[in-house]
């Protein structure tokens, strides 16, 4: 399966290097800011000649802080910033692609596009100090269904991703000594999962027209313990 790559990302030179490196398109832009989303969409259908048929949402942060902390400091400012990244980032790019692809012509198989967001086994699994985090991811698994319902008459496939422990720069910041413990916790494979493993899954749910309305979980069959 071939493609061509349009990568929207708040980081200028990581996002160009990546773009770079696969031979996409890299076109800065603040998934929380509408406007700014709207003008990606646009200059991403331009250069590629139409609009996009598949979308994947993977902006995101995992910034950690318990409800009421020591000395009896609440985390607001970290629960509001999660959120507006995390959900309403991903409900932003998801409504400016539902719109985009629903002039699309639609394939032989009557579908116009598909949209993958991603959300997290924090979802059903979340830690302490992950109440963010957790609220945010849940909320993107639980728009899934009504949202692929809404979007059917259109031709419009909505699919959530939930990844467990990967190898993505959250993890990489860690010392390697807490990765490692981290890791273990896998049943198998005993290892954190790879972006290429994330991708091979949205590439599955691409080729597969049936696969519609659901959240998947690509975990190696963890399920994280409290802390």
């Amino acid at each position: 399966m071939g493609a061509s790559v349009v990568i929207l990302d708040l980081d200028a030179a990581r996002g160009a290097a990546v773009a770079q490196e696969i031979g996409g398109i890299f076109v800065q832009t603040d998934v929380t800011d509408e406007s700014a989303v709207a003008d990606a969409f646009e200059s991403a259908s331009k250069t590629l000649g139409n609009a996009p048929r598949v979308v994947v949402n993977c902006a995101g942060v995992g910034l950690a802080a318990r409800v009421v902390g020591r000395e009896g400091k609440l985390s607001f400012d970290v629960f509001e910033k999660t959120i507006q990244i995390n959900l309403f980032g991903t409900y932003n790019v998801m409504s400016h692609a539902a719109r985009v692809m629903s002039d699309l012509q639609p394939m032989d198989n009557g579908e116009r596009g598909v949209i993958i967001n991603t959300s997290s086994v924090a979802w059903q699994d979340g830690q302490i100090g992950q109440a963010a985090y957790s609220a945010s991811k849940g909320a993107i698994a639980a728009m899934t269904l009504p949202v692929a319902r809404e979007l059917a008459r259109a031709g419009i496939r909505v699919m959530g991703i939930a990844p467990g422990l990967f190898n993505t720069p959250m993890m990489e910041g860690l010392p390697e000594e807490v990765t490692a413990k981290i890791a273990a916790e896998v049943p198998f494979p005993q290892r954190l999962g790879e972006p290429k493993e994330y991708g091979l899954l949205v590439a599955q749910i691409v080729e597969n027209p049936y696969l519609n309305g659901t959240n998947i979980r690509i975990d190696g069959a963890v399920r994280l313990a409290p802390k």
